[in-house]
């Protein structure tokens, strides 16, 4: 979750998407049931840190503050301003949106890829890049060129194209192996065809045009997403929804029976029966199929013997075998006891997975046609990894010896939404025959505690489409390594792992493309904008590079945000366990990680606490427009990675189910202990805002230290996980994170009474009574991951008690309240309300 608030005071940011990115959908362990009272536990004193953050002395009753509040917005109205506008606070809302538009103007880095020519020392690389645009509501895409050259003295010449060419109205870029083709899908969001461009050096090769009654649009999530060429450049498999299914028809006479003409007048359509979906930003999606198409005759196929109860996805070509695609199948069956249930998936990697092989439909017609008896009734494919319960991300070797790829198995046994992956191998056939069982090599366990300063285990978000460096066996790719992103290389025969990244860098690193044994990546930390970089590999026999920074053709930003930038300072702090418990394991009792944003001139501004979401997420030390806006009003940012976060090893992590909204509470207050005994901030001047789990932990926050926040903003906040466990896609994540490992056992779509005690005792609604802070709520109410009633509820009821609310909804909104305009006024909201609350 992102981060917006240009106050003075300390704000305690907890951005917790429950679901992912960047929320993984997380698991509850469950201890043994126990009737529990259905009144929330007395309060308890406070801890010895309170003592340290000073508490604000209230000089007007809370009543008093609401009812005048009442009248400033009476009198705003009055006044012809927006509903709800505190005309007070009306220069602050232009001066600060005009600040966040200079942020929002600046682009980012997507996808890159580089191709090779015959001259060794020369390549060519396309850059994708993207900019909200506020005005259209939607990001737009363009793609940069640029001519690589290298010296022989090890140094690089990047020959950039003059302007960038937009790629409007494409959902999808997929170059082929050579370079020397181009696929643009073009999804269509009515009832006309989706369009695949083929295009060559100069020209449109073909425009094949495929009806809804072949299949709808193809899936470009990054998930679900497979979009693959054949090594020949002559098929392309992906992964697409699936055709319409049939619906009864009704008309003046009744039901319209089969065979009845489809242009009888005054007919109509009717439903059917409802079907499950995957949850959060899939739920006007059908279920996912595969699909070839000849990219010269346009035909399409789709891969015959894939069950519907099997969702695919992540589609790559196999060496030569009968088996000519290999693919990811996730089962419908995520219900209690395994019934036919489809959860939320969304950042959720616990869903059960597995890697199959299907025949290339082309190939297996010419081979072996198929006669109208037996069309589609045999199941042809073969399961890869029957015995592992989590399998993606799948990669062939250049030599075609060896499938790789990533596993989430600890997720899935844990229930955690995310947990550390492991990686594995299989030896694939020489024949290419899948006959017999195919054994599974691990190459990188899962970590449980990691020494100090050492690999933490993997945590991988994608692979690059061709991940190999010229040996063939080592790997290049991105993953978190505590507070940091890095890169890593793995070989993938050694099993050795070792970090490319540079060692003494506090900043962030992602792998964009390789040039043959050379990286091209991109850099940034929260005080530095993105930057690509260029890594030359030293040695053919050692794994060192040298880092070069890529001049670019883009823009600088202004000079405020230049001057904002320079003016600040970060550093990565340790934050010592606060009296570990005996029964924690080992990992679980080592340091924690906060990163500390301050203007370098200053150590008396005003704080953020910065929390993630999920709560299996980290938040990185990586560029982020929103929290730069927040440091740029003049506050300090205090970014906390709780136990539980991602890069920290399996045992810390696998430590907060079972105790979320204590043990998470409990180290976002030693954080704030820490920097206070340092006298780093203003302990009188400390506010708290989060979404998602971030919002979670803002609304315990400010129940259980209600002393310690003089403001807080909540964005899609997880308030009450009675009402959240029958509303949500994802209701496992209540059992898991509620009882931990034992609750992939109670998970019941009809909780027990003693369920929704416990529910109620953990949830942030138990400790309303003890708020006095003022509290913006922003909620989106499309969110099937924490429906828009969880923020509701919790905002009316604070406003019964007479504590300061404000509550904005967006209509067309999910979870991550993300559509350009709608960020733009989430955060502007939170600068502008903490303005208001801390700066009294």
């Amino acid at each position: 979750m992102r981060k917006d608030s240009p106050i003075q005071p300390m704000v305690v940011l907890t951005t917790a998407f429950i679901t992912c990115a960047k929320f993984h959908c997380r698991s509850i362990a469950a201890a043994n049931l126990h009737p529990v009272s259905a009144f929330p536990p007395p309060a308890r004193a406070p801890p010895p840190r309170g003592q340290l953050l000073r508490q604000r002395i209230c000089k007007v009753s809370l009543h008093s503050i609401a009812m005048a509040t009442a009248q400033a917005s009476e009198a705003a109205a009055n006044k012809g301003l927006p509903l709800g506008m505190d005309a007070t606070m009306v220069d602050e809302y232009a001066s600060q949106s005009k600040l966040l538009q200079e942020f929002i103007k600046i682009p980012s880095f997507g996808k890159a890829w580089i191709f090779n020519s015959k001259d060794e020392n020369k390549s060519r690389a396309v850059v994708s890049i993207s900019q909200s645009d506020l005005l259209g509501n939607k990001r737009r895409k363009f793609l940069l060129n640029s001519h690589i050259s290298k010296s022989a003295s090890k140094s690089v010449d990047f020959q950039w194209s003059p302007f960038p060419t937009e790629i409007s109205g494409v959902s999808a870029v997929i170059p082929s192996p050579s370079g020397e083709k181009l696929l643009l899908v073009r999804n269509s969001e009515d009832d006309s065809p989706t369009k695949l461009e083929i295009w060559g050096p100069c020209q449109l090769e073909n425009e094949i045009h495929i009806a809804k009654s072949v299949h709808g649009s193809l899936y470009t999530d990054e998930w679900f997403e497979g979009i693959s060429w054949n090594q020949d450049e002559t098929f392309i498999a992906y992964v697409a929804e699936e055709p319409p299914q049939p619906k009864p028809v009704f008309n003046d006479y009744g039901f319209k029976k089969e065979g009845s003409s489809e242009k009888d007048c005054k007919s109509w359509k009717g439903q059917g029966d409802w079907e499950e979906t995957w949850g959060e930003t899939y739920s006007k999606k059908r279920i996912p199929a595969l699909f070839v198409v000849n990219i010269s005759s346009g035909q399409v196929r789709s891969v015959k013997g894939i069950p519907r109860s099997l969702s695919v996805g992540q589609v790559i070509w196999a060496p030569s075998s009968s088996y000519g695609l290999v693919f990811v199948a996730w089962s419908s069956d995520n219900g209690f006891q395994e019934t036919s249930r489809k959860l939320g998936i969304k950042y959720c990697y616990n869903r059960p997975c597995a890697l199959f092989a299907a025949p290339d439909p082309f190939r297996e017609e010419t081979e072996k046609p198929s006669t109208e008896g037996n069309k589609g009734e045999t199941t042809t494919m073969i399961k890869l990894t029957a015995h592992l319960s989590s399998a993606f991300f799948p990669r062939f070797s250049p030599d075609g010896k060896y499938l790789v790829f990533i596993s989430a198995k600890s997720a899935v046994d844990s229930g955690a939404h995310n947990a550390t992956n492991s990686m594995h191998r299989i030896e694939w056939p020489a024949d290419g025959k899948l006959d017999g069982s195919l054994g599974i090599i691990d190459v990188v366990p899962i970590v449980m505690c990691p020494k100090d300063n050492c690999f933490p285990g993997l945590y991988c978000f994608g692979l690059l489409r061709h991940p190999w460096l010229t040996d063939g066996r080592t790997m290049i790719l991105s993953s978190v390594w505590g507070s940091r992103e890095v890169i890593l290389s793995v070989n993938v025969m050694s099993c050795e792992v070792l970090r490319v990244s540079p060692q003494d860098s506090d900043y962030s690193w992602n792998v964009l493309a390789l040039d043959k044994n050379n990286i091209l990546a991109v850099s940034s930390s929260l005080i530095t904008l993105p930057q690509i970089y260029y890594g030359i590999k030293v040695s053919q026999t050692e794994s060192h590079w040298e880092w070069q920074e890529v001049s670019t053709p883009f823009p600088k930003p202004s000079d405020e945000i230049s001057s904002i930038l320079a003016e600040h300072k970060f550093n990565i702090l340790k934050i010592p366990i606060s009296n570990p418990s005996d029964k924690l394991a080992n990992g679980a009792k080592l340091p924690f990680e906060a990163i500390f944003v301050s203007h370098k001139d200053s150590a008396s501004n005003p704080t953020i606490v910065v929390l993630h979401g999920g709560p299996h997420s980290v938040y990185p030390s990586s560029y982020s427009k929103s929290l730069a806006f927040l440091f740029s009003q003049g506050y300090n940012l205090l970014v906390v990675n709780y136990r539980g976060s991602l890069g920290f090893g399996e045992e810390a992590l696998q430590s907060l189910p079972g105790n979320i909204g204590s043990q998470d509470v409990n180290d976002v207050l030693t954080a704030l202990e820490f920097v206070l005994n340092r006298e780093l901030i203003d302990p009188s001047r400390v506010a708290v805002v989060g979404g998602s789990h971030g919002g979670f932990l803002t609304t315990h926050l400010i129940g259980q230290a209600p002393d310690t926040f003089v403001a807080a903003a909540a964005r899609n906040p997880v308030c009450n996980l009675q009402l959240m466990v029958g509303t949500t896609d994802i209701p496992d994540w209540c059992f898991v994170e509620i009882y931990g490992k034992d609750g992939k056992k109670y998970f019941s779509e009809s909780p027990s009474v003693d369920d929704l005690c416990q529910f109620h005792q953990k949830s942030p609604i138990s400790h309303i009574s003890k708020v006095k802070t003022p509290t913006l709520f922003l909620l989106g109410a499309q969110d099937l991951r924490v429906p828009v009633s969880n923020g509701l509820q919790y905002a009316r009821a604070l406003k019964e008690r007479g504590i300061e609310s404000k509550t904005i909804v967006f209509p067309e909104d999910i979870h991550g309240i993300d559509k350009p305009q709608s960020d733009f006024e989430s955060f502007l909201n939170i600068g502008v309300w903490f303005k208001k609350h801390m700066s009294k």
